[in-house]
């Protein structure tokens, strides 16, 4: 079932494809694991007529594009697009290089490429502007919501003879705020209540609705897995008193992934994902979901996805109880960051032999906090979440036994448990890509790691069980960690065992 919002026949769809780049396996369309930018329009077009999702991500934020999509899709799929508008029955949504950290050419060849899609589809015959809402990362505060509509506007507005964009065809972009950071979450509602109000302002309406979009992986990139899940269940559950407050809906979109650290969304847990994010109406459906499980799987769990979503309510917590798990996420995220600090060195020396998915172009690392002199930089997420998997140390688990027993001296244990449904089981799957033995070595040398080792003691004891393989390919993958750590110190090529481990796994991070 289809969401319609409440004063628009507009559709929300419960699903949305990205280009996030970590897939194992080839795509079931391509004979290479490596989807080249010429590539994506095909995957974008597979993605509507044979997958059954609605929306595709068209990410402009540190990769490189293909400027000339709508012209391809439409001149090679014209008989698909004239059935399934773009912009009414398909979606595809541009996110925007943020101003703050990547050049400021590429937001204006974004906001063009908007332009002259929106007069290409006219003179082709479409009736509705393709792309009308675009993605914001890294969203901190309304004006900057404001500033790229303001931005927008001013170009739309450009007028010569050389530049002849039909009048009127798009004046005013449609903003997702991408909300990365775990404090910035958990403020989000107030950031929209002061960004609907600067629109009343700038604009003279309110916005009809809102599409908050919640990261999932960089604030556990950040902070850890405890501190997001919980940032997330406050944020939904202040979303329900901003609508009732304000009287605009809310159609909330979570940046789900396949590995537990970054979202824990498979073709195989659906139904648990549903349960855990009640009040999310969007789902990112990241490349490992698309294919490394069977396409026949992932389609019917892209209709279960749009069945649940569409009818789930968020959770309510109350004032104190909030209280109590902003005080908790706070030292979760102290001995989580404290440890990736003393382990930042290993971590981005095997990033740099991580297998290609996608191009890239040079990314600013999120992940930078004062320590001293310096900071400490890591891999984007799914470079992070692919070696620490690899090495056979779980990052679900840095940092979160430590956490759980001091919530245990403070009685907070059952609340947390409450806010994160699937906590025990999330650190049980993780906990089956453990390696002790790597993890022993590494700590003869290093004190994250011996730190570590503490956080796995105390998640045994808080789940009365083993971390431990329990499949033949989990077992398989422990052996392949072992013989990449060996690998690393004698200064081999890890990328082969990197690759087969994250078949074994079905998710390169």
């Amino acid at each position: 079932m289809k969401l319609r919002t409440k004063t628009s026949r507009r559709i929300i769809p419960a699903t949305m494809a990205s280009q996030h780049p970590d897939h194992a396996s080839p795509p079931y369309w391509l004979n290479q694991p490596l989807i080249e930018t010429h590539h994506e329009t095909e995957e974008c077009f597979r993605v509507f007529s044979e997958i059954g999702i609605d929306e595709y991500k068209w990410d402009w934020e540190g990769k490189l594009v293909d400027e000339s999509v709508i012209e391809k899709l439409i001149h090679r799929y014209y008989q698909f697009f004239k059935k399934n508008p773009l912009g009414v029955k398909k979606f595809l949504t541009f996110r925007l290089p943020n101003p703050k950290v990547e050049t400021e050419f590429r937001i204006g060849r974004t906001f063009m490429g908007i332009l002259t899609a929106a007069s290409l589809a006219k003179h082709v015959g479409f009736k509705i502007t393709p792309i009308f809402e675009v993605i914001l990362p890294m969203t901190e505060s309304a004006k900057e919501m404001i500033d790229i509509q303001q931005a927008f506007r001013e170009i739309a507005n450009l007028k010569h003879p050389l530049y002849r964009l039909e009048a009127g065809i798009i004046k005013h972009i449609k903003i997702i705020p991408l909300f990365e950071q775990v404090k910035t979450i958990i403020r989000s509602d107030r950031i929209l209540k002061t960004y609907i109000d600067l629109h009343k302002k700038n604009f003279g309406y309110y916005p009809p609705y809102l599409r908050p979009y919640l990261a999932r992986s960089d604030p556990a990139l950040n902070s850890g897995l405890v501190p997001t899940v919980i940032a997330i269940k406050i944020a939904l559950s202040h979303y329900l008193g901003f609508e009732k407050q304000t009287g605009i809906a809310l159609y909330p979109i979570i940046g789900s992934a396949a590995l537990p650290f970054r979202g824990g969304l498979t073709p195989k847990s659906v139904l648990e994902f549903a349960n855990e994010y009640k009040g999310i109406k969007t789902a990112l459906i990241q490349s490992a979901f698309r294919y490394d499980f069977p396409k026949n799987d992932v389609i019917r769990a892209i209709k279960k996805l749009e069945k649940r979503l569409s009818s789930d309510q968020a959770h309510f917590i109350d004032k104190p109880s909030e209280n109590k798990l902003i005080r908790t996420i706070s030292f979760f995220e102290s001995d989580y960051r404290n440890t990736i600090e003393l382990i930042a060195g290993t971590v981005n020396k095997i990033a740099s032999q991580l297998p290609k998915r996608r191009e890239r172009v040079q990314h600013i690392g999120l992940f930078g906090y004062s320590r001293g002199v310096g900071k400490v930089r890591l891999p984007r997420a799914i470079g992070f979440t692919a070696v620490l998997y690899s090495l056979g140390i779980p990052p679900e688990l840095i940092g979160t036994g430590r956490g759980l027993e001091k919530a245990k001296k403070i009685g907070t244990i059952d609340l947390i448990e409450k806010s994160y449904l699937n906590l025990k089981n999330d650190l049980l799957r993780a906990g089956r890509y453990l390696n002790k033995k790597n993890l022993a070595k590494l700590a003869d040398k290093n004190r994250g790691y011996r730190s570590i080792l503490e956080d796995v003691t105390a998640i045994e004891d808080y789940l009365g069980k083993k971390l431990e393989p329990v499949t033949l390919e989990e077992r398989q993958h422990g052996l392949l960690s072992e013989q990449l750590l060996q690998y690393f110190e004698l200064g081999r090529s890890l990328t082969d065992i990197i690759s087969r481990m994250a078949v074994l796994r079905k998710s390169l991070g």
